[in-house]
């Protein structure tokens, strides 16, 4: 986890507000702003920085990811993330975040104003005026008054169009496969299904993400569903709207009129629905706003901050289960559901590809999902060939058919009300480790079934060994000595049958563990 924090050198590859460079600056940060690169300009400069940040005009792809060899974060200073290949990223091990909140009010605000040109036909009247023209007649309109609007997609900025709109006295309905119905109910949403919803409209804005399932989410069917004369508003993403769709409805008057600010293509080279008569557009301006530039660059800026000092880990799109793992005292924990991960894989044959982890003690409760990605971390490294980390562990270890889950246990017999505890075990198999933390440090209490009589600080060099009948320890401690590497602590567990586990701690790693072979069942050992 220190190697995804340990970020010194960023790169601002779009502008941005004044505020994300010094805010990162003033962390000791160095930052380098560096706009309207071509992709292969950015490939070039990519590999010397650990983290990026852009707007929606840079172009995060696989290729530019490969490139950059120390990356290790993303950063979104916005909400879609459709720029960024967030697949390769997490493949990688490279965090991406975004600011969810940042131009919401912006983004709102400039779908309302779209709502309303729309209905008076405002910006075709202000044309008209320009043009020296007096046509009263030709731009009548129609109040917001009793109409109702849909609402696709009741995030953060539905909800702010939805709260808006309300005061015009509209009736406000909408569709979200996320957010229950019962939370839209408390801002006035009632949802519906888009079957149900595509006949009710007056108006319909769509707030979705760009994903295979909302691209032409309005299309040549749905429009047919509508109401003659229906308006939309697109201030999301380019592509939700099938436009040529959306054409042809304007133009068989199916479709009134539209209010778009993104394209399929930015800037459009067909100019057909920028062009047409009811038609609105603009120039991608949902965020271009003095506050939400501010808010989002001091947002994203702040988030790296966070992340960088081990505060927090806020704003992840491609690790959102390791959102609490970044706390400090989280940290001890994650090392050692590392530890005990690498102690099964380096102790143990692993024949089958299921492990347990489970978590004993209430300060334990919510912590499964971010010790099943440490545990796997120490499972997989040094056995896959990429780098393993937090955020691409869970990738890596469904391609290696390995199962990690996680239960939690409140109590547990012998377990004290304040003590804590990870379980680690081998589906099938006696292989299993437990430990815990003490003060900062984690420690091993228990290795496949055996009982350390002191707990095993999980630090610096370590040799484990088993041993059966009477133990060598002569022989052992000769050959550590004759192999030139002192014995700094000793450990030793309760027996088994005839057999018992000892750990070593010692001053540096053997250059070959056939040395103990004479004096020990099996035996293993890693540094930390």
């Amino acid at each position: 986890m220190a190697q995804l924090t340990d970020i010194r050198k960023v790169l601002i590859s779009d502008s941005l507000d004044p505020c994300t460079r010094q805010i990162l600056q003033a962390q000791g940060i160095e930052v380098q702003e560096k706009q309207n690169l071509s992709p292969q300009q950015l490939i070039a400069e990519i590999q010397d920085y650990d983290g990026l940040i852009v707007r929606s005009a840079t172009k995060v792809t696989a290729e530019v990811l490969a490139a950059g060899k120390r990356l290790k974060l993303i950063g979104r200073a916005g909400t879609g993330v459709d720029n960024v290949d967030v697949d390769a990223a997490t493949r990688k091990g490279v965090i991406v975040m975004n600011t969810p909140s940042g131009n919401s009010i912006s983004a709102a605000e400039l779908t309302c104003a779209m709502i309303l040109c729309l209905s008076r036909q405002v910006p075709q009247a202000a044309a008209s005026m320009k043009a020296g023209k007096w046509d009263r007649k030709k731009f009548m309109g129609a109040e917001l008054y009793g109409k109702t609007l849909g609402i696709l997609g009741l995030g953060r900025i539905g909800k702010e169009v939805a709260t808006r709109m309300q005061s015009f006295n509209m009736k406000t309905i909408g569709y979200d496969p996320i957010i229950p119905p019962e939370v839209t109910a408390t801002f006035g949403v009632q949802q519906y299904s888009l079957e149900e919803i595509w006949p009710m409209c007056d108006y319909i804005t769509v707030h979705t993400p760009l994903l295979p399932s909302t691209t032409g989410l309005l299309n040549d069917e749905s429009f047919a569903k509508c109401r003659r004369g229906v308006q939309v508003i697109n201030c999301a993403r380019g592509g939700i709207i099938d436009e040529g769709a959306l054409l042809r409805a304007l133009e068989s008057g199916q479709c009134g009129g539209a209010g778009l600010d993104v394209f399929t293509e930015e800037p459009p080279q067909d100019r057909a629905l920028v062009n047409h008569p009811n038609v609105i557009s603009c120039p991608h301006l949902g965020a271009s706003t003095r506050e939400a530039q501010n808010r989002c660059g001091e947002d994203i800026a702040q988030q790296i901050v966070d992340l960088v000092k081990g505060k927090a880990l806020v704003g992840a799109v491609n690790a959102p289960a390791l959102t609490s793992a970044f706390a400090p005292e989280t940290k001890p924990w994650i090392k050692l559901g590392e530890i005990l991960g690498t102690l099964i894989r380096t102790s143990a044959p692993l024949k089958t590809p299921e492990i347990a982890v489970i978590t004993l003690g209430e300060g334990l409760r919510q912590a499964g999902n971010y010790l099943s990605a440490a545990v796997t971390v120490g499972l997989l490294s040094g056995v896959a060939q990429q780098d393993i980390n937090l955020v691409n562990a869970g990738l890596y270890a469904k391609e290696a058919g390995l199962k990690v889950t996680a239960h939690h246990k409140d109590e547990a017999p012998g377990l004290c009300p304040v003590e804590c505890r990870i379980h680690l075990s081998v589906a099938g198999t006696s292989h299993s480790a437990v430990g815990t933390v003490h003060g900062r440090t984690p420690v091993l209490l228990e290795l496949h079934g055996a009982t350390f009589r002191q707990p095993v600080p999980l630090a610096a060099h370590l040799l484990g060994f088993k041993t059966e009948g009477a133990r060598d320890l002569p022989g052992i401690f000769g050959a550590l000595e004759k192999a030139g590497v002192q014995l700094e602590s000793y450990n030793t567990s309760s027996s088994i049958g005839d057999k018992e586990w000892s750990m070593l701690g010692v001053s540096s790693p053997l250059k070959s563990l056939e040395v103990l072979s004479p004096h020990t069942v099996s035996a293993f050992q890693m540094s930390i």
